[in-house]
């Protein structure tokens, strides 16, 4: 006979580490929101509480810049987090993590249009030359008239 599935969050709670390592994900979740709120500054966009190990807490940042200027505000940070969260914390320790910047960068979408005057030049411009220069000068052309009568 052919096993039910079982709940996710039975299984969780079954394994030993699980709920450990759900707990601390949570805690560091909640540890990033607070830091982010108590610097500073736009630093605070460029930050993330990486772990909390040993009453060390381990915060990483995009680049060496931004590293100094959490370092600025490191003494006050961590009285903050003593009297008010963590009164066992007794360092941070500020890493730089290059894949920050990646992930930070937003992504654009390039929005440019083609006016009617200029598709009309490349049409003609087009019509003068051979080859495959000329086949993709008309496949601009065309995709620029395309969008105009989506308009």
């Amino acid at each position: 006979m052919k096993k039910l599935p079982q709940d996710l969050s039975s299984i969780i709670h079954q394994a030993d580490e699980i709920p450990g390592l759900a707990e601390k994900a949570e805690l560091l979740a909640n540890l990033n929101h607070y830091v982010k709120q108590a610097v500073s500054g736009p630093v605070a966009d460029q930050l993330r509480v990486a772990n909390l190990r040993q009453d060390v807490l381990v915060i990483e940042t995009s680049s060496a810049a931004w590293a100094s200027r959490i370092n600025f505000q490191k003494p006050k940070l961590l009285r903050q987090l003593q009297a008010e969260t963590l009164p066992m914390l007794t360092a941070i320790e500020v890493k730089i993590n290059p894949r920050l910047a990646i992930a930070a960068r937003p992504t654009t979408v390039n929005q440019s249009k083609i006016s009617s005057q200029s598709a009309e030049h490349i049409e003609a411009l087009a019509d003068q030359v051979e080859g495959t220069l000329g086949e993709k000068l008309k496949r601009l052309a065309a995709l620029a008239s395309r969008n105009r009568q989506n308009r």
